[in-house]
């Protein structure tokens, strides 16, 4: 880790930037390196060598009553700009979070849950079509979190202007979208009861509206989404199982606008998941995941697949990670049925992926 100390940086501003002066936070550079070799079945593959170098500047400090701010900037490859986000932790008042659009916000972050000893079952380099409740994660937004209390914490967020461009300080975006303001909310648990054998059960669900713009000629209704899951760890063994649904607000007519032109007309998709990862020992660990999506809606005649009237996309992936200090060699054996609804060529593909991270 590389660390760049008193770094006076202005996380506040207005009256309190004197604060922020006097008492200057302290910032650090974190990153990593990834470099992968990718195998694909029924699928072209080209040039099978894959490399990441990603950091984040990590920067925090603290006011006179105690509370604390946070902030981080993320730099994808080659150092371009990513997503940022800003904190302000005000003890046991809870977390105020402005965030643009890095997916960590609102129902975004409980988009997957399941356990897995490296990546979701999704995200292992193959293209799956499957649908995640996204909700106000997708744009930028500001979320509160609550603190935990008995074993219970809850999120509410909300989006001014869903999916208009992320702005700078002091500007406003230069053009409306098709949507008004979005509005999440989250719960997580863990009733535990005071009990050993409940300590591990966790209980999460989370619900989004996206508001459609009232004179919006694209006949789009109020877009809705939510999830609900639970996952449950007993010594080296979890296990997890979670729902979601998305309403897209689409009519199923062919009329319309940009906002009405879905590749399908279908208007709801509705998936379930599952996973479950063992701890061989301190450094390795195994799994298993799979993800199943269904779409509904819509009529045969808006809505023609490949490969027949198959509307499920199943994703399979097993799993193992072992870590060598700030080394960790992971390998994902993937597979993907019926991708992307059969509506593209290749619905049937599989891959195998070895990665080794470097943790610096």
């Amino acid at each position: 880790m590389n660390k760049l100390t008193k770094v006076g940086f202005s996380a506040l501003c207005g009256s309190l930037a004197a604060i922020s002066a006097a008492n200057a936070g302290e910032m650090t550079v974190t990153g990593g390196a990834d470099m992968t070799y990718i195998s694909k079945g029924g699928d072209v593959t080209g040039n099978p060598i894959g490399m990441g170098s990603n950091f984040t500047f990590n920067g925090d400090g603290e006011l006179d009553n105690g509370w604390t701010y946070a902030m981080t900037i993320a730099h994808t490859n080659a150092g371009a700009y990513s997503a940022a986000n800003m904190n302000l932790t005000m003890g046991g008042l809870g977390t105020f979070t402005v965030n643009q659009g890095d997916s960590t916000t609102g129902i975004a972050a409980v988009d997957d849950m399941m356990p897995t000893a490296w990546e979701e079952s999704w995200g292992t380099g193959l293209s799956t079509g499957i649908r995640l409740p996204l909700g106000s994660g997708g744009s930028q937004s500001i979320m509160y979190a609550s603190p935990t209390i008995l074993g219970t914490s809850f999120t509410l967020t909300m989006a001014p202007q869903y999916g208009v461009t992320d702005t700078a300080d002091k500007t406003t975006a230069s053009s409306d979208s098709a949507n008004a303001n979005s509005y999440d909310a989250t719960i997580k648990m863990n009733p535990s009861l005071g009990t050993e054998i409940l300590s591990g059960l966790n209980l999460f669900a989370g619900a989004s509206t996206i508001q459609s713009v009232k004179n919006n000629t694209g006949n789009v209704a109020d877009r809705y989404e939510a999830v609900g899951g639970v996952t449950y760890s007993l010594g080296p063994i979890e296990l997890g199982l979670q729902y979601s649904g998305d309403y897209t607000g689409q009519d199923n007519g062919s009329t319309g606008g940009a906002e009405n032109t879905h590749v399908d007309a279908n208007n709801f998709y509705k998936a379930y998941a599952f996973g479950i990862a063992f701890n061989v020992n301190d450094d390795l660990s195994v799994s298993y995941g799979e993800w199943q999506g269904r779409k509904s809606g819509g009529t045969s005649s808006s809505w023609t697949p490949l490969n027949g009237p198959d509307r499920t996309v199943v994703v399979e992936s097993w799993q193992a990670a072992y870590t060598m200090g700030g080394a960790s060699l992971r390998v994902a054996n993937s597979k993907v049925t019926n991708a992307n609804w059969g509506t593209t060529a290749g619905d049937d593909k599989k891959a195998t992926v070895v990665s080794l991270g470097l943790a610096f």
